[in-house]
This record gives structure tokens, C-alpha cells and sequence, in this order.
């Protein structure tokens, strides 16, 4: 998807993740936003922080595209798993999946819990690197419930709302509070108000 008319510059959101892509553009249309969906492979960074992901991933895509780029990395962060899966979110949903964490919690009572999104942003007349960061506090559900989002939506219970799992929400329900939601619209507020790059961006 490309936005040839709008608001702010145009930039390249930079994801093989399709929810994640669909998520970003109910968002970025709402603010009249410029931009297109580059489904590019990125290198799967291993750290143990999730700005450190994030942050090697744009520079990664602008070196590639030389364009204006976003990414986002994210991260399920559990109390009383030390923080696990966290940075490793992504690793851990492809080799042990929702049912390996439902089963490192067994027997456990607290099942609070946390998602965190991380935006970066690179262009070479915006630098540095520029973070925008969301979070929704939560906890993790007994098994899988529903069958809409992606990763470990179907575990994830946000505390400001009803009691569904994020699988169990739409995307406009998601977007009223979930962690991508949150810094999605940091990142629109802040690109908005910025005029557009001069060529070869055009």
C-alpha cells in the first residue's frame, strides 16, 4: 500500500508480518499518513533489549532501500518468568509456541504480564535513530482463546479490557489499547508535523 497524498513524510514500513502490517495501516490512515508496506527480510538480531533489535533492523532496511524506513520489534514480557520470552518473543513463538509457555506456567498463580512495542525510525536528515515505544499491562489466560491476531495474542488478556484475549478482539478493538497501538500513534503524532524530504525521496 502506498499514501501519495496526506500528511508528513513518506516513509517505508518495513514487515513480513501481515496482522502487524494491517494493524500499522488502520493506524497511519487515520492520520493521512504516506507510506507503503515493504515485506523485505530483515536479519533475525538476537539481544537482549528490544530497542537494540529494533534499531539494528531500520539501519539494516535503509542501507537496502535508502529510503525513509520504520520497523518494529516486540517483546511478551512475563512476571514470573523473569521477563521471558521478552526480547526473544519471536525465537520462542517458533520453537516452544504458546503451548511451551503455557506449560513453563503451570501450577504458577501470578500471571501478570506485559507486551511492549518498540518502533525505530532512520532517515538520514532525522538522525538519530528515533524510538517510539508502547506498552499494555496484562496477564497471561489459563489456555488459547480466540483466533483472530497473531503470535501470542491468544494468551494475552489486557487489563484495560473486558476480559477477552487480543485473539479475541478485531483490530479496532486491539487498536483501542494494545502495545502497537500505543506507539504507532507516537510515531504518527511525531512524522505528521514534519515536511516532506527533499529528492531522491520524492
Amino acid at each position: 500500500m502506498s499514501r501519495r497524498g496526506g500528511r508528513g513524510l513518506r516513509f517505508v514500513i518495513v514487515t513480513r508480518n501481515r496482522g502487524k502490517a494491517e494493524e500499522f495501516k488502520k493506524i497511519f490512515s487515520e492520520y493521512g499518513l504516506r507510506f507503503r508496506v515493504e515485506p523485505m527480510e530483515t536479519p533475525e538480531i538476537q539481544a537482549s533489549d528490544l530497542r537494540s533489535i529494533a534499531k539494528e533492523s531500520v539501519l539494516y532496511a535503509y542501507d537496502v532501500l535508502r529510503e525513509p524506513v520504520m520497523v518494529e520489534d516486540a517483546g511478551l514480557f512475563i512476571d514470573a518468568l523473569n521477563g521471558f520470552p521478552g526480547p526473544f518473543s519471536s525465537y520462542a513463538y517458533k520453537t516452544i509456541g504458546i503451548r511451551g509457555i503455557l506449560k513453563l506456567l503451570e501450577g504458577v498463580e501470578d500471571r501478570r504480564a506485559r507486551f511492549v512495542s518498540v518502533i525505530a525510525f532512520y532517515s538520514p536528515l532525522t538522525e538519530p535513530v528515533r524510538f517510539f515505544v508502547g506498552e499494555v499491562e496484562g496477564y497471561i489466560s489459563d489456555e488459547p482463546r480466540g483466533s483472530k491476531g497473531f503470535g501470542f495474542d491468544p494468551i494475552f488478556i489486557p487489563a484495560e479490557g473486558d476480559g477477552r484475549t487480543f485473539g479475541e478482539m478485531d483490530i479496532e478493538e486491539k487498536n483501542r489499547f494494545s502495545h502497537r497501538a500505543r506507539s504507532s500513534k507516537k510515531f504518527a503524532e511525531w512524522i505528521s508535523r514534519l515536511e516532506e524530504l527533499p529528492p531522491p525521496y520524492e
